[in-house]
């Protein structure tokens, strides 16, 4: 069964960072390509940042030069940096192999 376990999630003030984990079980992860999407209250889902099996990486405008996505192929876990937050980062974020994702961790970003 594909497991996709998220954390890190946190309020934080604009300008702060956050790590976010997300723990993958049941699926080859190192041959996976992976990606974070989050979703704000009342608005659709976005992706943010995808991973590829060969560590190649992609980021929406929205993240570019403020998020890194990694990944630990040993550890069988995928994480996103979070940088320079602002309000409106916050959202639900969920990690996913492009066929399953997570429950998400929560990010609030609020002065």
């Amino acid at each position: 069964e594909v497991q996709l376990l998220e954390s890190g999630g946190d309020l934080v003030q604009p300008g702060e960072s956050l790590r976010l984990s997300c723990a993958a079980s049941g699926f080859t992860f190192s041959t996976s390509d992976m990606k974070w999407d989050r979703q704000a209250p009342g608005k659709a889902r976005e992706w943010v940042a995808i991973i590829r099996s060969d560590g190649s990486t992609m980021y929406a405008d929205s993240a570019k030069g403020r998020f890194t996505i990694s990944r630990d192929n040993a550890k069988n876990t995928l994480y996103l940096q979070l940088d320079s937050l602002r309000t409106e980062d916050t959202a639900m974020y969920y990690c996913s192999n492009f066929k399953r994702r997570g429950q998400g961790t929560q990010v609030n970003v609020s002065s």
